[in-house]
């Protein structure tokens, strides 16, 4: 088992491994227990009562946060004619077509999402030996192939984000800074859970959600129950 630091373990202290706290306890222990010397990044944590081998119970899609991620996040936009403009003045930070695709092709990787136009998804698709186990593939169902590129980018910037179920049924959500106020991070807590609730599939019997944490980057998960219609 991994020893914890000292810091870690005073941290641990605050908090009842027992006890699941309601949405302004956890944000009010979070921010509390966050004492890294920098602005933590705050996780959500998910695991879910479906199983991820049946095609009808994936929880996937996006999620449009109130007030952001707090993270500066690089794109790439693959894209070519008039849209190459478009992709720029919406704050794309690489903008092209092959160029980018030969980058790749060479092991540069230094951009957090990827956002294309339809039409370039035919030649985007010889890169998916390396986006895909990424899960930097443009897809349409999270918003990043689409016709308005400007609009794509412009949302990603915004705070956009993307959510899909891993292989232990766990989804893991970024919902903020640490240095947010708790108003801000309420906004964003209150806003993924009521989306991942109303994601659960028809087919899902029995408890959906079995267990709900928060936790910034470097403190111990902090378990939630948050009601929500």
């Amino acid at each position: 088992m991994k020893k914890r630091g000292k810091r870690y373990q005073a941290v641990e202290k605050l908090i009842d491994k027992e006890k699941t706290y309601d949405l302004s306890q956890a944000v009010e222990l979070l921010k509390k227990a966050a004492n890294a010397k920098f602005d933590e990044t705050v996780n959500m944590a998910f695991h879910l009562g479906v199983d991820p081998k049946n095609a009808d119970q994936q929880v996937r899609g996006v999620i449009n946060l109130p007030h952001g991620t707090g993270k500066t996040v690089r794109i790439a936009a693959f894209v070519k004619g008039d849209n190459v403009d478009k992709a720029k003045k919406a704050g794309a930070d690489f903008v092209g077509d092959k160029d980018l695709m030969d980058k790749i092709s060479k092991g540069w990787l230094d951009f957090d999402v990827v956002v294309a136009t339809p039409d370039m998804m035919k030649e985007i698709s010889k890169l998916g030996k390396i986006l895909g186990p990424r899960g930097l593939m443009p897809n349409p169902k999270s918003g990043t192939v689409a016709l308005d590129i400007a609009g794509a980018v412009a949302e990603i910037k915004a705070g956009k984000v993307e959510y899909r179920l891993d292989k232990g049924a766990n989804l893991h959500i970024v919902v903020g800074k640490v240095s947010f106020s708790k108003e801000q991070l309420s906004d964003n807590i209150l806003t993924v859970a009521k989306e991942i609730i109303h994601a659960k599939p028809a087919s899902c019997k029995g408890q959906y959600v079995r267990n709900l944490a928060v936790s910034s980057a470097m403190g111990p998960p902090i378990r939630m129950n948050i009601n929500v219609k």
